[in-house]
């Protein structure tokens, strides 16, 4: 199949999963899909979605594809798709971000006098800029083209370090306009323009942004000779060749028969090991070839799991989901294992793969549990990539974006994903090393608030802004530790960051029934709202006192014996969904996808409507999960809720279709939702699978009516990661009414732990 979008997918497809086997024992041919051809990378692009369109493989160093004009919010990924002018193709982009960066290394094809104007979104007259349309864009994974109202016809294809652009121009001068000014929402302050020779173009970016300093190295080959290189300094001219400063651009001519080709790497370190990167990649000038490969790199990585439905445009949006989730975190290393750090020296990755851009206050809620199964390959290379960036900095991660710290959002959430690796049994990475670098993070003194954490238990509020907060979310990494501590057996550790992991009890107010914000006196924020939200210089990050009253997820069992056991805990939890309340004018605009106060279109409510099962009411959870599921998902370019974030608005929509969610991020405990599909089949290393099947499913039989666990009756609401990674077959039967009896037994219900 195709779809409307005008998806244009080769021949790559894979042999997946088991055969079949006639009882006579014939086999026959493996079964193919074709799982590209059901993504869609519109989806997200629009509303406040932020996702990347264009061509890249998965967690690819570039992702080449178009940049409008940086306008705002809306365009952290350089394109929007309200948007209708084409300001040239650059090599990398952010996916779903809150903030915007990169935009690095911008090629723009046009005819006609020679121009190096960007222009602007209301008058692009004599710039090198274009109008563009949808119907002339061809999106799939691994491929982008658009025909722009320019005449040029524009298409690209990536391996990891290096892109290949082919160009159809139109009658008249073929020019290329090499931009390196222009990034998307950062400032470029040293750039680089050299004509090697008549093939050879070398240069380097190096800007200011979100990431605090972000080099980019590149070489540039064309498969036809360059007539000539005019360089510029912004859009003044400065000669031929060759040209260093603040705002370098350069114009290529070429005089050749069209189609022609140009294709560019990248590196942090190097135009020489860009040039290596390159050639250790892409040495020859076949597109096609090129871009085939690239389809086979996502039919294989979408390939992890196989879903069985009738709703085609349930697999659309399930596989561009998948598809999302494999964009970041991205390559951070060149062929050869070099790697600029943080402290702008030079590192190796010897027996491992650097990466970088860790979106983790997002990803380690879902997409990187997620990942501990039908990625666990990666993990090993992520732990280690956290490892490196500690001993460059001093700490482990915050949001690690090409070189550099953001330190954006509260809390030190690589924790709980080493923490999850260790005690899934992950080795290729040092665990000591690890938690030294873990505890050391957790009392780094320059770390926004610990030391009031190691003071007082709690951060003052009139003393830090989101205070609440980043230590509601410290408590969730110390509760990692402490089970890594358990079971490393370091006993003196263990109770120590287990005392910690229970400090959000600091911010409980039992007269209200509400986590509440203290100051540094010990007295409660008065007067409070839990419906007020403040951006930026509240008391909570990107959120309220609602929905961080349920922001307990490593140990819902103690959230629920403070509000008064499980009666009481549901009575407030239900409320959640239904309240309604002024959160004022300064509220974040991230706060989005509400139903009540529970907000989907950011992290912190992820985990909140599987809370149901820990007080015995799973039913909850299923016809909340699947509402959200059919509601929040959708198949249009507004079809993410809120910012994507690097893929984890995504891997709940997946992990949730799988019927099960790791509520605390360190523990392996995945609890019952509601299976979206009537068979999903998860691929495990050692040619195993772990088959997910919902008998009597519809949009109506979405409540669990019993379970079974290898054809015996499981009673139990959740599954433990071990159990799935052993393979085997999870059967649900469905129904329309709830079970109520389901998982109520305080033995079948989830547990933290501790």
């Amino acid at each position: 199949m195709r779809n409307s979008f005008k998806i244009m997918s080769g021949m790559a497809c894979l042999a997946l999963f088991s055969f079949a086997c006639t009882p006579e024992q014939k086999t026959t041919e493996p079964e193919i899909i074709d799982y590209v051809s059901y993504v869609d990378p519109y989806i997200g692009s629009g509303e406040h979605g932020h996702v990347f369109v264009g061509a890249n493989v998965p967690f690819g160093m570039i992702q080449a594809g178009p940049q409008n004009i940086h306008k705002g919010w809306d365009w952290c990924s350089g394109y929007h798709y309200t948007d209708s002018v084409i300001i040239g193709f650059s090599h990398t982009h952010l996916s779903g971000t809150g903030c915007a960066d990169l935009g690095d290394v911008l090629l723009m094809p046009y005819t006609g006098e020679v121009r190096t104007a960007r222009g602007e979104q209301d008058n692009i007259e004599g710039a090198a800029s274009s109008y563009y349309k949808h119907d002339q864009e061809e999106v799939a994974p691994g491929y982008y083209s658009l025909l722009m109202d320019n005449g040029v016809k524009a298409e690209m294809t990536t391996t990891e370090r290096a892109a290949i652009h082919r160009y159809t121009y139109p009658e008249g001068d073929q020019r290329l306009l090499i931009n390196l000014k222009e990034g998307n929402g950062d400032k470029a302050y040293d750039t680089y323009l050299k004509k090697v020779d008549d093939h050879t173009i070398e240069g380097y970016r190096f800007s200011h942004g979100w990431s605090p300093q972000h080099k980019v190295y590149f070489v540039l080959k064309t498969e036809q000779p360059i007539a000539s290189l005019q360089v510029f300094n912004d859009d003044a001219p400065a000669g031929e060749n060759e040209l260093k400063g603040e705002s370098v651009k350069g114009v290529v001519t070429f005089n050749a028969a069209s189609p022609v080709q140009v294709k560019l790497a990248l590196s942090s370190v190097s135009c020489e090991n860009a040039a290596a990167n390159l050639n250790a990649e892409m040495p020859g000038w076949a597109f096609e070839d090129v871009r085939k490969a690239a389809e086979e790199k996502w039919n294989e990585r979408l390939a992890a799991i196989k879903i069985d439905t009738k709703d085609e445009n349930a697999k659309k949006i399930f596989y561009t989901s998948m598809y999302h989730m494999f964009i970041a975190p991205t390559l951070y290393c060149d062929v050869n294992g070099e790697f600029r750090g943080h402290d702008d020296k030079i590192y190796k990755a010897d027996s491992w793969t650097n990466y970088s851009t860790f979106s983790l206050w997002d990803t380690y809620r879902t997409l990187n549990p997620l990942f501990t199964i039908i990625e666990p390959q990666m993990v090993p290379d992520i732990v280690n990539s956290f490892l490196s960036i500690y001993d460059q900095q001093g700490k482990l991660p915050i949001w690690p974006l090409v070189g550099g710290e953001t330190e954006c959002m509260p809390g030190y959430s690589a924790i709980p994903v080493i923490a999850d690796a260790y005690g899934k049994g992950f080795q290729g990475f040092d665990a000591e090393r690890a938690f030294q670098a873990m505890t050391a993070s957790a009392t780094y003194p320059k770390q926004k608030g610990v030391p009031y954490v190691l003071e007082k238990g709690y951060i003052p509020c009139d003393k830090v802004h989101e205070a609440t907060s980043i230590a509601m979310e410290y408590a969730v990494g110390d509760w990692g530790i402490a089970l890594m501590a358990k079971k490393m057996g370091k006993t003196a550790d263990y109770e120590e960051y287990l005392k910690r992991g229970h400090y959000y009890e600091q911010y409980f107010d039992k007269s209200l029934n509400y986590i509440r914000p203290k100051m540094n006196d010990g007295s409660w924020r008065t007067p409070y709202s839990p419906f007020r939200s403040i951006h930026g210089v509240g008391d909570f990050c990107e959120g309220n006192g609602w929905q961080y009253t349920f922001f307990v997820p490593q140990n819902p069992e103690g959230l629920i014996e403070l509000m008064g056991g499980d009666a009481a805990f549901t009575t407030k939890l239900d409320s959640l969904f239904t309240v309604e309340g002024d959160m004022g004018e300064g509220a974040s605009a991230d706060i989005s996808g509400l139903i009540g106060m529970y907000a989907h279109g950011n992290e912190p409510s992820h985990h909140v409507a599987y809370l149901y099962p820990y007080a015995g009411e799973q039913w909850k959870t299923a016809e909340k999960v699947r509402w959200i599921q059919e509601n929040f998902y959708t198949s249009q370019p507004e079809g993410v809720i809120g910012n994507e974030d690097c893929g984890q608005m995504s891997a709940w929509h997946v992990m949730s279709a799988l019927g099960f969610y790791q509520v605390n991020p360190s523990n392996g405990v995945l609890v019952f939702g509601s299976p979206l599909f009537d068979k999903a089949s998860v691929r495990l290393p050692g040619g195993k699978t772990f088959d997910i099947v919902a008998e009597n499913n519809s949009k109506d039989n979405v409540y669990i009516q019993s379970v079974t666990l290898n054809g015996q009756p499981y009673e139990k609401s959740y599954i433990t990661y071990e159990d799935v990674m052993k393979g085997g077959n999870l059967t649900f039967v469905m129904g329309n009414t709830p079970n109520k009896e389901f998982g109520a037994a305080p033995a079948n219900r989830p547990k933290s732990a501790n």
